[in-house]
Order: structure tokens, then sequence, then C-alpha cells
């Protein structure tokens, strides 16, 4: 993967048609036709051996008698064509192609060489990318660039849309077109054979060109790529993506389309949520959002306004909103009394805002103008319904004029519905010129807006700080990894409650077997205090637990025996168990009798993205794109609190407010431990819990069930997210003697990285950050400690404190670029812990790290008066350079070693 090669598709100085025609409605005449008239500066060259000129064109008969290299050539041929036309494009020296051609996949040369298979061969061997095959081709309005098959051309505009259907694209066009919506990217996919999504993410990611993404996907190849990128785009610019096979059989249609590989539609939406996209459902949300994208500033705050000359449309907007998820806003005194001032009494006196049927453009504009300065509005939906007593076309050139010169124009979101067709489509289309945002409906106004809530608390979510697993919590992977090897060993195939007992009580996972054993033991302390000999033995198809104790054995085999026996003897010992799952399992009494809540936890793997962590009610049957919230490992308290709080939402979960029910940090902790269990052990290839007991801070695992992979390994890629790398911690001891930990840093540790940082003397700030800075926000801090461990890199070096917690004194971070040729470094040390070894030891394991990962080039910069940094780099091998105009130090070290 390549972003360099990727710089030609987007930028192209030279184009060649390969195919080029000048019968009708032939694809290489539809080609050049848009390319010629979409305004492109450079070379456009059609090859053909029929024609001497194509629309009036010079053509040359081959590839080898272009008068130029072409930086992007598009292919309109016949497929059986394209593997040697691809040969000889690479050859000579193109750098990027475009494949219209279907079908690839299927066909077969006449050596029996698959077709697609062929081109790839050709392409990688001479290093050209390709675009396609069944790619519908690409725009660049800004370029005025259409290397298409579509009908029409794109405008211009701020938003990149990609896409695996060309179908789609043609619509979302004609659409876009007819709003005045335009693009800064359009790009047809097709197969995907080679550029994919996640190298146009990376590149999108950092246009300036572009401020909004939007895919439609039907597969994702390279899991961990993919969601990589989208999560570094997501950083800074809202992504919003359509996917097809929400059903079973949509599914299975999407992998006839595109060849790719079929997932679990619930474990997608779980993907596009962790990587901080917005999923839209279908084409007609889609086209709400992007109405959104195209006109509207980064929201403020949630709290939405609605300003309406009717009531009816007022209260469904309001309705949506709420049963959305959204906030109202709430009039303040002040801003109550100017409009009470204004209105005429028949007003409706809150939120929603109806300033009646006859309102004109005065009292329209005079009432947005107090409802965008109040401090309590964040956006403002503007709503009008046809009236005789005030003119639509009138009313909307008013606010138009009034939005494009307020003040708060960026700080407060202004969209509008004008109702109704013959009457209200002049108006809206008055709006779309002028950038205001505008929907048929009040419900797809609100619709839209709840788009950019959402995208707002994703974002957020994604910054918060997780809480830390209590130290009490073991995690045992080497006995964990021991036993299930010792099970693979003996060929099992799935492990049962029993067995797996010790198994997740290396994790802190307590199954009834340990509750039992603890019952049991307890029982014999009070049997010996009442001279009352008692002992329990449970008999199940799936327990074969015993427990004698003080020679009295009762041989319960049912519930109901069970519950008549604990009731029997509840009396003589008041601490005693009984059964609360119709296994005949054991669990205390009380918990039963306060009320306890049964829930089911399962980890599928999904041909696409792997582990995935599912949760939802306690049954014996549910489906899981239906009946469950899905989370992709790893977890940590934060994304696991995030995962219940779906659950929730959704109602997979319910909370029944029983007693002793769900517990949100006994839950957390148990998902998060379930996690890292997941990911330490390659063995697991499922894991079913079925009932989970809750009873508050208390839950057991009453039914267990893992499923075992004999050919189990620890790829890479075996995981679709980069977990916390803990092999590369490590002690180390300093000059002084003082013996500290290097690790890769944690979400955990933002509080710790604030500290640090703000430990920093105005002298190593300024040394740091290349100039004055005030203190990192949360924002920033959140950026520098949630790291994508699978692109980037930091180490830190901490010691114990006083209470405990760690403290930082030193960091080294990198960052690779998409293509793992260079990372970048900087480093900071505690100004109060400097020359004692910390920047050494912390740019040493930087350096063997970006090593291992096969990383061309480590550099860096520093200033001038930051003569110590260069002096350490040089001494590690780093080539130090001056750069007088810049007053920089430049550091240097090639990482891998020059090819003869």
């Amino acid at each position: 993967m390549s972003q360099r090669t990727l710089h030609t598709l987007f930028k192209p100085k030279s184009v060649a048609i390969i195919g080029a025609s000048n019968g009708a409605k032939r694809a290489g005449n539809v080609v050049m036709r848009n390319l010629l008239s979409g305004g492109f500066s450079g070379p456009i060259m059609p090859v053909t051996p029929k024609y001497d000129a194509v629309m009036g064109v010079l053509a040359y008969p081959n590839i080898e008698a272009l008068p130029l290299k072409p930086d992007l050539a598009i292919i309109c041929t016949a497929a059986s064509r394209v593997p040697a036309i691809v040969e000889r494009l690479a050859q000579f020296g193109c750098k990027v192609a475009i494949i219209n051609a279907s079908g690839m996949a299927n066909q077969l040369d006449e050596e029996g060489q698959n077709l697609l298979t062929l081109t790839r061969a050709h392409a990688k061997r001479y290093g050209m990318r390709i675009l396609g095959p069944n790619s519908l081709g690409m725009m660049l309005p800004n370029l005025g660039l259409n290397a298409s098959l579509a009908h029409t051309s794109a405008l211009p505009g701020k938003i990149a849309f990609v896409s695996q259907s060309a179908a789609i694209c043609t619509t979302v066009l004609d659409w876009a077109n007819n709003k005045g919506i335009g693009f800064s990217s359009f790009i047809s996919l097709g197969d995907a054979t080679d550029i994919d999504f996640d190298e146009l993410l990376d590149f999108l990611g950092r246009d300036s060109r572009t401020t909004a993404i939007m895919l439609y996907i039907d597969s994702v190849n390279e899991k961990r790529h993919f969601l990589s990128a989208a999560r570094a785009a997501a950083r800074n610019k809202p992504i919003l993506v359509i996917k097809s096979g929400r059903s079973l059989e949509g599914t299975t249609a999407a992998k006839l389309h595109t060849g790719g590989e079929v997932g679990n539609d619930a474990v997608y939406e779980a993907a596009f949520r962790r990587a901080g996209m917005l999923r839209v459902n279908d084409l007609v949300e889609l086209f709400a959002a992007v109405e959104t994208l195209a006109h509207s500033a980064p929201l403020q705050g949630e709290r939405l306004a609605i300003l309406s000359n009717g009531g009816g449309p007022a209260v469904l907007g309001l309705d949506q909103l709420i049963l959305g998820g959204g906030k109202a806003a709430t009039l303040d005194d002040d801003t109550f009394d100017k409009l009470n001032a204004l209105l005429p009494d028949t007003w409706s006196g809150q939120n929603p805002v109806d300033i009646g049927g006859d309102a004109d453009a005065k009292r329209y504009t005079q009432s947005l103008d107090i409802l965008m300065n109040a401090d309590v509005t964040d956006a403002i939906l503007v709503l009008h319904s046809p009236s005789a007593l005030g003119d639509g076309i009138e009313i909307a050139n008013s606010i138009i004029e009034l939005v494009s010169k307020h003040p708060r124009r960026h700080k407060v979101n202004v969209l509008t519905n004008w109702s109704g067709e013959d009457s209200a489509y002049q108006a809206r289309k008055l709006f779309n010129r002028a950038g205001v945002p505008t929907y048929r409906t009040p419900e797809g106004a609100v619709g839209a807006f709840m788009h950019m809530v959402e995208y707002r608390r994703n974002q957020k979510l994604l910054q918060e700080v997780p809480q830390s697993i209590p130290d009490n919590i073991p995690t045992d992977a080497q006995l964990a990894r021991s036993l299930l090897q010792q099970a693979i060993g003996a060929n099992k195939q799935v492990i049962e409650t029993h067995e797996a007992s010790a198994i997740l009580k290396a994790y802190g996972l307590n199954t009834i077997e340990t509750h039992f054993a603890a019952s049991a033991e307890r029982a014999a302390e009070i049997a010996e205090q009442i001279g009352y000999p008692i002992a329990l033995k449970v008999q199940s198809p799936d327990i074969h637990h015993k427990s004698d104790v003080h020679g009295v054995t009762l041989n319960l085999t049912s519930h109901q025996e069970v519950l008549q026996a604990a009731d029997a003897m509840v009396g003589r010992v008041h601490s005693l168990n009984q059964d609360a799952d119709i296994q005949g399992l054991i669990v205390q009494k009380m918990a039963l009798t306060a009320g306890t809540q049964e829930i089911r936890v399962a980890v599928t793997h999904d041909p696409v993205f792997g582990p995935a962590i599912l949760l939802g009610e306690g049954g014996s049957e549910w489906q899981p794109t239906t009946d469950a919230a899905v989370a992709l490992p790893p977890l940590n308290m934060t994304l696991a609190r995030y995962m219940v709080i779906q659950a929730l939402k959704t109602h997979k979960l319910k909370d029944r407010h029983l007693p002793l029910g769900l517990d949100m940090n006994a839950l957390c902790v148990m998902l998060t431990q379930i996690s890292h269990l997941i990911i330490d052990c390659p063995e697991i290839a499922g894991l079913d819990l079925n009932p989970v007991l809750c009873a508050g801070e208390q839950i057991t695992l009453l039914d267990v069930n893992i499923q075992l992979n004999a050919n189990a390994q620890d790829t890479p890629n075996r995981l679709a997210i980069c977990p916390y790398p803990k092999e590369l911690e490590e002690h180390a001891v300093l000059k002084n003697g003082l013996k500290i930990m290097l690790r890769p840093i944690l979400p955990e540790d933002e509080p710790k990285h604030l500290a640090f940082d703000n430990s920093l003397s105005d002298e190593d700030r300024y040394k740091r950050y290349f100039g004055v800075r005030s203190k990192m926000t949360h924002e920033e801090m959140a950026v520098l400690t949630q790291i994508d461990y699978a692109r980037e890199m930091a180490f830190i070096a901490t010691i114990k404190g006083a209470d405990g917690d760690d403290i930082t004194l030193g960091a080294v971070r990198a960052s690779i670029d998409p293509d793992n040729t260079e990372a970048e470094f900087a480093m900071a040390v505690r100004s109060d812990h400097q020359g004692i070894g910390i920047g050494k030891l912390l740019l040493e394991k930087l350096i063997a790290y970006y090593k291992a990962n096969d990383t061309e080039l480590l550099t860096g910069f520093t200033m001038f008066e930051n003569r110590n940094m260069a002096s350490l780099a040089k001494k590690l091998g780093f080539s130090v350079t001056f750069d007088m105009e810049e007053h920089l130090i430049k550091m240097d070290m090639p990482l891998k070693p020059k090819q003869d």
C-alpha cells in the first residue's frame, strides 16, 4: 500500500483512455466525452488502432506510441484484453489505472489463468496501482476531472464519496446535483482488488479539501487496516457509512455483488461504532446526512429549538427528537420575555416556538434572531407550512439573509424544513444555493440533526478516560493457556463448566463451581458450630462436582429438590445455599430471595472481523444480529460501559431494577476480563456463558461452554484491533539505582500523563513544543494516550508513587506513515529526572520496536537550544544535521539495510 502512488490518483497531470471510441454508447466514448467536458487541463490521450482521432482528439494506435507516460489510464476494453493492457501500461511507466470491465474474477484466459489474478500480478510487478475492476471511475471536480462512465458530472464541494456500488454512485450523484451539493472526490471502488477503503480513508482524512467522508460498503477486506484508517480519519472529520446486507439474504446478495467475505451485520455495526464512524441505514438517511454535512458547522452542543408557524409539524419534530434521544432547548427567562414581547398572545410560550399561522417574514426573522442570540440553543430548526398569510419564498429569503450575516452563525446551526411540494420546492432550492440545510419533512430534519449529535457523542466517548480494573482481579494468561492446551492435547473440542472453572478463575471470573466450593466449606463451619452435620452433592448431566462434608450427603438431582432441601435446612442454617438454575446449580439463597437477573455473554468468531463479544438477555435461543449488543475486543472499562449502555438503549438487555440485579461496574469488569481472556488465548474459538447470574457486585457464570481451536495461532491479524502489547513491558534500573517500568502508553494513563506534561519546566516545554504553548486540554491528551498500536507507538517510563499509583517520568512516541516507510519521533523527560538515563532507555526501546516493525527510517526534529537531545541521538547512531534556515536539528536513522 502506498500513499505516494495515491497522490498520482488524486492529482494526475495526464490521462490516457485505452479503448477510446467514436461509437455512441461505447464505454470508451462515454469516458472521452466526460473527460473533455469536465475541463481537465492536462493532456487527454485516446489509445485505439481503429481511429485517427476520437471526438476530435488525435488518437494513438497503441500504448507505446503515446508521447508521454500517462499518470492515469482508464481501461475501457473487454475483460479478456485487460491483463495484457495492464502489463504494457505498467512497463511503459503508467502509475494508476482504472478498470471498467466486470466479471474478471470468474474468467480465465486461453492458458487457464484467472484474469484478475494475472492483472494483479502484472501491476504489482511494476508498482502500478489499480482502481477496480468493475469501477464506474472517479471524479475530482476541483480539477475538472471526470474519468468515469457516469451520466453527469459532480459539482465541486468538500464531501468525499467512496462506493463499492456503481448504481449507488449514480443515484447519489443525481440527487446531489439536484440539491446543489458538491464533492471533493467521487470514487467508485468496484471490486477493490487493489486500492481499497483503508488507503482512501488515509488520504482523504489528510486532504484539506475534504471536510466529511461518505462510504457505501458491501464488504471489508483488510479489517485491521480499515479500522485503523477509519479511526484516524474520524478524529478529524465525520465519516458516514451505509452498508448493505443488514439481512441474511442481503448479506448473501452483497457477497455475490463484490465477492467479499460475508460477515455478521451486528459485528459490522460494532466495528463502525468503535472506529468513530456514523452508520446510516438507508439512502434517505444518507441523503439527509449529506445535506447536513455539506452545509453545517460542527455542533457546539445538543440543545435544539424548533421555530414553526404550525403546532402539528413542530410536535412531530419534537417527538422525533425526544424519541431519538435528543435534547430540546429550554427557554430561559430573558429569551421568553423577548419572544413574549414580540409575538401574539397565542404563541406557544415554550419550545417548540409556535409563532402562528399568520407569521410573515418579519416575525420569522425577528424570532430567529432572538433564538440565535440565546445562550440556551445550539441549533435551531425552522419549520414552515404552506400558508396564504405568509409568503414562503419571501420568508426563506429573509432567513437566508439573516443567517448569512448573523455574528453567531458559526456557533448556532440553523436547519430548515419547508413542507409541501409545489409551494415549498422553490424555497428549498433557495436554501440549497445559500448553503442552509433544508429537508422535506420535520422528521427528516430532526433525523439529520441527530446524526450530528451521534457523531459528537461518539467522538466524546472515544476521548473518555477508562477506569482501571481493580488490582485484586487476576489475569493469569500462562495458567489459562496451559489448561486450554491440555484440553486440546486430550482431543477435546468443547469444555464445559466444571472443566472451565479454573480457566475462568485465572481471569477473576467465578463459575458456580467456585461459589459451590466456598458454600460447602461455609456450611461445614456452621454445621460444626450447631452440631448438625450437613453436606451437599449436586448431580446433573453437566456438573459432576461432589462435596461430602461431615458424613451426611443430600443427593439433589433437580431444581425442586434443591429448593425443598434448602428451605428445610435454612431454618437451622441461615446462610445455607439454594438452587437458582434449572440445571441444579447452587447459589446463595439470600441473593435469590432478594432478586437477581440472568444475562447471556458470548464470544463468536466473525469471518471478517474475528472475535466479537456479545451481550444480551439470558435464554436458550438468540440471534446475535437482533438479540445482542456486540463489541470488538480489546475492551477497557469505558468501552465495556458503552457496550452495556448500548445493550440497554437498544433493549438487547433489560434492567429489571431488582434489588441485587445489574451492577454497571461489575458488568464492565466481567466484560473487560472476558476481552483479556480472548486476546490472550487464541485456543478459544468460541465462548458461551448462559446464563450469567447478576446479583449486584457478585456475578456468577452458571453454565459455561468453551469451543476449542486445535490449530490456534496468535497471528498478528487475528484481532481486528491491535491490543495493548503487554509483551513490550520491561523493567530497568537507572544510573542512580531507581527501578523503573518501560511500557507502551495506555488510555488509563491520561491523568498521569497530564501531570507529567505539566511537570515540565517552561524551558523544557519550549524545547518539546518548538515554542510557548498553553497546558494540554483533555481532547489533546486523549489523542496522546488513546493510540492505535497498529500504526503508532508511545513508550513511557514510570515509577510507583507512595500511594501505589504510577508516576510518569518520561515519554517517547512516533507515528508511522501508512506506507511504513518513515516514523517521526518526539521525546520528553521530566525536568527533575533528567541526566540519569531515562531518555536513552526510551529511545533505544523505540529504535528496537521500529526495527522489528520493518520501518525504513526513524527521524526526528529538535530545536537548536536542545543540544542534549541531538547529542544523545548521535551517540545512538542517528545522523545529525542542522537546518540553519529553520533553526532546527534533524536526526535520521535508517533502520533497514540498503538493498544491493
